[in-house]
């Protein structure tokens, strides 16, 4: 089986730490600020976008599950603080898995992904078992 992999688009200037953390648990991360091709994102298993703006949300997703070889891939969007919960939730309608805040916590963003990976098998990929050594 192939490792699990993630591809971040972000067409900003905001940096995230999700990187790096996705990577430690094991994930194969890449990261751009162009706007990939279709060839690139079929690729990936889960496409994590940074948002710029909170009014592109839903037509993004809409167009990304509309493609028909984008399938069951994990679709996390990463909006503005300032994104009110009636735009998450449409977003969410649109197609995205889920919506966090730019700056929340890798491990939430983790054990979401996580979830929806193991809730969709057609992926076929695996992570790394890390075990917690006890300290």
């Amino acid at each position: 089986m192939k490792q699990c992999r993630v591809l971040i688009v972000n067409c900003g200037e905001r940096q995230t730490a999700h990187h790096q953390a996705l990577g430690r648990r094991g994930f194969l991360v890449a990261e751009t600020r162009e706007w990939p091709d279709d060839e690139t994102i079929k690729g990936y298993e889960v496409v994590i976008i940074v948002l710029r703006h909170i009014d592109t949300m839903c037509m993004l997703a809409a167009r990304m599950r509309a493609k028909r070889w984008f399938g069951h891939r994990v679709l996390i969007g990463l909006s503005p603080s300032n994104t009110t919960t009636g735009d998450r939730r449409e977003a969410i309608a649109a197609g995205f898995d889920d919506i966090f805040d730019v700056a929340s916590n890798s491990r939430l963003l983790l054990a979401r992904i996580l979830q929806r990976l193991h809730a969709r098998p057609e992926h076929r990929c695996l992570l790394p078992d890390h075990k917690r050594s006890a300290a």
